[in-house]
């Protein structure tokens, strides 16, 4: 008997990764594919698609690999879940960037196999995303490893220390409202496009600080964004109060770089709410900024020795003490991820403030279906 296979994403502006993905789907049976709706990746993506859904749902239908498709009729990050109860797939397929741990329990609980693909090109040709199509745009992201929100002078003027930035290639399309500087990131295309420019970066950072917070804006994005994005390597931007840091120092090394990506994993979460307000309840004084100070520091230290032990422990203590000030960073669903990842990592924390995005994982071993990362080098 042939299997029902099933995947669901958003497929705008068709490319040949999309068909390599469908043709690799087909080879375990009759492929069926779910596409999201243009509510939906409105919500999801904070932007309109290129291709309205029927025009995507007939350039899906038209592929040869493909049995049917058909517009999900949910929302949400699982917008298909109505639809696979329906259809009763016997394989969920996806690839290693499209896998989060909320499609896999409902695998789990459906009695559906899970499959998770690498994404592989066909034959010779290049790897494609439609973020790459939209525009060829080599603008970083940003991860803070450690120290988050001492960048803010509410914060660090209870107690000074520094917050641990690497700056990410965009091999993924990173979701937006992810914690990896998305909306800063917006900002520096505006600026300049298609990747940074050559000239002094931290004058270049401090440029983009400055176009993202003008004049009159209420709620100021803290420096560690611009800086993340801008400055390559690994950076400790150091703050006193102030929103620029009093000192950054920087690092190069490959063998530490080369170490630090064979140790962090990313695993795919929900985006953040638009209604989301980390602010909405704080609990920032001194105990609590010192201990997050002290956690970066020793998490600056653990790096620079290569020690994993250390390392993920000051991740771990660092997230600690940014949830123990603003508890709102977490909610149930991302205690329950962090609770099903605690046997397989050491340490971990969000990306972001945000609840969502991604969360960060650190183990000298592999993660299965996690995403790995390139730190951007000079």
């Amino acid at each position: 008997m042939i299997k029902k296979v099933f995947v669901s994403g958003c497929y705008d502006m068709l490319h040949s990764g999309h068909v390599a993905f469908f043709e690799e789907a087909a080879t375990l049976g009759d492929l069926y594919v779910g596409i999201g709706s243009d509510a939906t990746i409105s919500e999801l993506k904070g932007r309109k698609t290129i291709n309205t859904e029927q025009e995507r749902l007939y350039m899906v239908s038209s592929l040869k690999a493909v049995k049917h498709a058909f517009v999900n009729k949910g929302s949400g990050l699982l917008d298909f879940e109505d639809d696979i109860l329906d259809l009763k797939p016997d394989i969920f397929f996806v690839n290693e960037d499209g896998h989060t741990p909320a499609k896999e329990a409902l695998c789990k609980k459906l009695g559906i196999e899970y499959h998770v693909s690498k994404r592989i090109p066909h034959g010779n040709l290049p790897v494609r995303s439609t973020t790459a199509l939209r525009k060829e745009c080599n603008m970083p992201y940003r991860i803070d490893l450690a120290g988050g929100w001492l960048d803010q002078p509410y914060v660090s003027k209870y107690y000074s220390g520094p917050v641990l930035t690497i700056s990410i290639e965009p091999d993924y399309d990173f979701n937006d409202r992810s914690g990896m500087s998305t909306s800063t990131r917006k900002k520096a295309i505006e600026l300049w496009q298609t990747d940074i420019p050559v000239g002094d970066r931290e004058k270049l950072a401090k440029t983009l600080f400055c176009y993202e917070n003008p004049p009159g804006k209420t709620e100021i994005s803290g420096s560690q964004d611009s800086l993340g994005i801008i400055m390559p390597g690994l950076n400790r931007l150091d703050y006193n109060g102030e929103y620029w840091p009093s000192k950054i120092s920087s690092v190069f090394d490959n063998d530490i770089i080369d170490w630090l990506e064979k140790h962090i994993h990313l695993i795919s979460l929900a985006p953040r709410s638009g209604k989301y307000n980390v602010l909405s309840e704080t609990y920032i004084d001194t105990a609590n900024a010192k201990a997050l100070s002290e956690a970066a520091d020793e998490c600056w230290n653990a790096i620079l020795t290569r020690n994993t032990e250390k390392f993920a422990a000051s991740v771990r203590k660092s997230f600690e003490a940014q949830i123990r000030m603003f508890p709102k960073m977490v909610d149930e669903k991302v205690l329950e991820n962090i609770e099903y990842y605690r046997s397989k990592a050491s340490g971990w924390k969000l990306s972001g403030a945000g609840g969502g995005g991604y969360l960060i994982l650190i183990s000298d071993k592999p993660v299965e279906n996690s995403l790995k990362i390139r730190i951007r080098r000079t």
